[in-house]
């Protein structure tokens, strides 16, 4: 695991170039032709069949159409879609906080089982709202953007928490005992948040293990929050970009990478103790 684009969002954009290579090989025009009914320039035939650049619906459009396949134009678009949607820059939705919770709901409400690993913060299934309030702030001010409508945005987490409500859901959550003492908001925000924690643990669809400072574990460790919904996506969380994996076998690493670490974090009343003991700290 890198923090690189994952394979999976590479070969999602290399399958449309094989596509659009397939269609102008059985269409027996060569790319010089192509680019010349089209009026682009010969470079972009190139680029486009060796996935260096994504094509747009227009351009999909343009080759279906001059190779005589206009049947092909749905599939392909959508296809498309999918594949560039495999690597989101946070900065196509940082402009809308709202825009940004309601990415993946489909996901979200098809899951029966979350398997959660952080690093940094505390995942969404446990944050309070002033918790939320805070790191969309923060992740505002990172990348320069100006989002207004976080308070729209908050009650869209707060909404996503209640899937977790209706017995039909579990989430497993693992994160490292640093998160607990990062201090990016006020102490009383950080407070309210370690207290509504404690109170989460002992929610029958929540699993949280906390890995203590100086636990022994192997010398593999992520780098990057994770989120594995069922067995059917990962979504990795970058510093400029989410990263979706659909590939199984890079699915099966991350449970491998989620079981290893929940194997070395301490549950249940330890892991109280371990929240106990950083809201004293604050004191």
């Amino acid at each position: 695991m890198t923090t690189s684009p994952s394979s999976s969002a590479r070969q999602a954009r290399q399958a449309i170039a094989d596509r659009l290579r397939e269609i102008l090989r059985d269409s027996g025009l060569t790319a010089r032709a192509l680019a010349r009914h089209a009026g682009w320039d010969e470079t972009k035939c190139s680029r486009l069949v060796h996935a260096r650049t994504p094509p747009s619906d227009e351009d999909i459009r343009t080759w279906c159409a001059i190779c005589g396949v206009p049947e092909e134009i749905p599939n392909l678009i959508a296809a498309s879609r999918n594949a560039e949607s495999a690597y989101l820059e946070w900065r196509r939705v940082q402009r809308s906080q709202t825009r940004m919770q309601k990415l993946r709901l489909d996901v979200y409400e098809g899951t029966q089982f979350y398997r959660i690993y952080c690093n940094h913060v505390l995942p969404w299934p446990v944050q309070t709202a002033a918790y939320m309030r805070s790191l969309m702030e923060g992740f505002n001010a990172f990348h320069e953007g100006a989002a207004a409508d976080i308070d729209e945005a908050v009650q869209a987490r707060l909404a996503r928490q209640e899937l977790l409500n209706d017995g039909s859901r579990r989430c497993a959550m693992v994160i490292e005992e640093t998160v607990l003492r990062d201090r990016f908001a006020d102490n009383e925000v950080i407070r309210q948040q370690l207290r509504h924690l404690l109170a989460a643990t002992r929610r029958a669809p929540l699993s949280l293990g906390i890995i203590p400072f100086g636990a022994v574990r192997s010398s593999y460790r992520p780098t990057e929050t994770f989120s594995i919904y069922g067995d059917r996506m990962v979504v990795v969380e970058l510093v400029g970009a989410a990263v979706n994996i659909t590939q199984p076998r890079e699915i099966s690493l991350y449970v491998k990478a989620f079981n290893d670490l929940a194997a070395v974090a301490v549950h249940g009343e330890a892991a109280r103790v371990l929240i106990a003991n950083a809201m004293n700290a604050l004191r």
